[in-house]
């Protein structure tokens, strides 16, 4: 038989040789070996477990790595609730091409974080997705902004029932999110209620975001769904010299003054196939 193509791989644990089986069932964790590599080769790793503000006195303690490590791999398996960690525990390979010795358990990651200074974690969080994303910010972009509803089950802080069209009637929280336009990269998340799914709750993380950023770092252009097509955001982006394109409310008004333009010829190119035509409604 032929040899089965084989990839070196450098890792905290040290060098291993990855081996592609084409008759083997294909695994969720495999392919991580080489998101480590990556991880060690371009030293963010390290340098976000030097920053994470976790502190331990006790001897008996976790290590700050173990905690990390945990939440870093149960995130990649594709986890979405505490309990999952357990399935991961058994493993004494990922770990160690972390550099860890072991996994810790769902409770020791819970209360890692009960008593931690949120400020601080918000912080450290901010500094290394900042650090993901900067460079690109150099080059013309769009600001996409959206909410997404989490139903959410069991018991969570600020779980409450809100616009859910999956699940009426479930409790959830609301991402107010950020994306880059067309990459689809999040820049930002605030997590909210999940009856504050409205922008209103949002656009003070927006401005905020923008306002602490270098001008030379602002997106050409923000845009919003219907609910983002309001007075108070509109003036907002308007007192910050940034454009927008938001969808506009059906009211009368601007029914009657689609029907107005409809009706009119000049008609002008707006590029890609489409037409135009340009009106002042206040």
């Amino acid at each position: 038989e032929a040899e089965m193509p084989k990839s070196e791989v450098d890792t905290f644990g040290g060098k291993i040789h990855v081996f592609w089986d084409p008759n083997a069932q294909v695994t969720a964790l495999g392919p991580l070996t080489f998101f480590i590599e990556f991880l060690k080769t371009s030293g963010l790793w390290e340098q976000w477990v030097s920053d994470c503000p976790l502190e331990y006195k006790s001897r008996n303690s976790p290590k700050k790595e173990e905690i990390l490590a945990t939440v870093v791999l149960s995130v990649l398996a594709g986890h979405k609730r505490y309990a999952h960690i357990t399935a991961l525990r058994g493993d004494s390979v990922m770990p160690r091409l972390l550099g860890v010795e072991q996994l810790r358990s769902e409770d020791s990651v819970r209360r890692a974080f009960t008593h931690a200074n949120e400020e601080q974690l918000t912080t450290w969080m901010d500094l290394h997705l900042d650090a993901s994303f900067a460079p690109l910010l150099a080059e013309p972009w769009i600001l996409d902004v959206d909410a997404t509803v989490k139903p959410l089950y069991g018991h969570q802080e600020e779980a409450r029932v809100g616009y859910n069209p999956a699940k009426p009637g479930r409790p959830s929280h609301a991402y107010q999110a950020m994306f880059i336009a067309s990459l689809r990269m999040v820049l930002n998340v605030d997590v909210t209620a999940g009856d504050q799914t409205a922008p209103c709750y949002a656009r003070a993380g927006l401005w905020g975001w923008l306002d602490a950023r270098e001008r030379e770092q602002w997106p050409r252009l923000l845009r919003g769904d219907l609910a983002w097509g309001s007075e108070a955001t509109m003036v907002e982006a308007e007192s910050r010299k940034l454009a927008y394109l938001f969808k506009l409310r059906q009211s009368q008004g601007v029914r009657d003054k689609i029907a107005k333009l409809a009706q009119q010829k000049d008609w002008r190119s707006a590029g890609d196939g489409w037409e135009g035509l340009e009106g002042h409604l206040q």
